[in-house]
């Protein structure tokens, strides 16, 4: 049974106006199966049971390989230290286990007012999961509408508190941008990507400006969101770890921070920003790496980007968003800050996942300026992603 909710016991912020930039939904694991079209029903994402009553994930028909069964109830524990809670159980289910508002907007909005918050963008959580193990083009794009489609339904009754952001996949960069389009007619404020691709195009491959051109048309940002590296990656990098080491290094290292900078990285190499220069990118749990590979990717590059009009650390200083998800404390803060500057950095919970309250005692205790809080806590995220319109 879940636990009651309870507003006093949650940790209030003292920044009137503050918006989570980059929070997280645990959708209804059947949306897929419901709001997919007709043609795709049988090999829709889903929840299912093994032999022995753990829940395991099925993705284009078959048991995710990249999830361990009864993994699905772990989702609404993350951030947790006790390792109880993750052992595999069949009472022990992704619904059972949802923390309070996760999957319930109505219980969001009471969980924002608890916590101080204006407003929270909406990323998913099952929706991260499957595109590295679905190297479907046509499926992985049917995925994306029956997810799109739910979450500004999710959204619609808010009175724009709760901001929902468009999955895109990039294996169909032509069907991409038409999705973005009809996305963010449904409501949707933005859209993310995963930082990599099936089809080996990196992002900054001409092959992608169908989508950058259709978002700056549409004046929405991009968000390459982390995500677990696909196979062939985690094979060459994690394998001979001990059990479980490997889901912490792709997790900590790899999806969570190098490719994601790779890709931004190789965007400003191929000169995306300079063919797209209204193009925004945000990208979240980047804070620690950022400044220090800025600090080098102008020198090393000196001799040859003569292609390029900007150098590509001043172009991703003018054209990237980050969000303070994973930086939660001073050191890595100041330094995100002193690189990108109060502008370019969005405070985020990245609710349900980090651990509770750790968002909100940092920005209660960081020192600004009165100017600059309202920047880090809402001014920004207003701006970019037009909350207030």
């Amino acid at each position: 049974m879940r636990p009651v909710f309870d507003p006093s016991a949650v940790h209030h912020l003292k920044h009137r106006g503050a918006v989570d930039a980059d929070g997280h939904l645990l959708e209804d694991a059947a949306l897929w199966q419901h709001y997919i079209e007709a043609k795709y029903k049988d090999r829709a994402l889903c929840i299912k049971r093994d032999e022995n009553g753990l829940e395991y994930l099925e993705i284009g028909g078959r048991p995710s390989k990249r999830t361990r069964r009864g993994y699905p109830a772990t989702l609404g524990r993350m951030g947790q230290k006790d390792l109880e809670a993750f052992a595999p159980h069949p009472d022990k289910t992704y619904a059972a286990n949802m923390p309070f508002g996760a999957c319930d907007a109505d219980e969001r909005l009471k969980l924002l007012d608890a916590e101080g918050l204006d407003a929270a963008v909406l990323y998913p959580t099952l929706g991260i999961l499957w595109e590295s193990e679905l190297s479907d083009v046509e499926l992985s794009q049917a995925y994306c509408r029956a997810y799109n489609r739910w979450v500004a339904e999710f959204c619609r009754g808010s009175r724009g508190r709760l901001i929902p952001i468009a999955h895109l996949s990039l294996g169909d960069p032509a069907a991409a941008a038409t999705e973005l389009e009809r996305a963010v007619k449904d409501g949707c404020r933005g859209a993310f990507v995963v930082p990599f691709t099936w089809t080996h195009k990196a992002h900054g491959d001409p092959v992608h400006d169908p989508v950058y051109a259709k978002a700056v048309e549409l004046d929405v940002p991009i968000y390459i969101h982390p995500h677990l590296p696909p196979p062939a990656v985690h094979e060459i990098y994690y394998s001979g770890l001990p059990d479980g080491a490997d889901r912490v290094i792709a997790t900590a290292g790899w999806g969570w921070h190098s490719e994601v900078a790779i890709q931004t990285l190789r965007m400003a190499l191929a000169g995306t920003f300079d063919k797209h220069p209204k193009l925004k990118i945000i990208i979240g749990h980047m804070g620690e790496m950022l400044p220090a590979m800025l600090a080098r990717i102008d020198e090393v590059s000196a001799l040859d980007v003569d292609h390029l009009k900007r150098k590509p650390g001043r172009a991703i200083l003018d054209q990237v968003w980050i969000t303070t998800s994973g930086i939660f404390s001073q050191p890595p803060f100041i330094a995100a800050l002193q690189t990108f500057g109060i502008d370019r950095i969005m405070f985020s919970i990245d609710y349900p996942f980090a651990p509770n309250a750790k968002g909100r005692k940092f920005l209660n205790e960081v020192a600004l300026s009165p100017a600059d809080m309202a920047k880090l806590t809402h001014r920004n995220a207003d701006a970019l992603l037009k909350l207030k319109a």
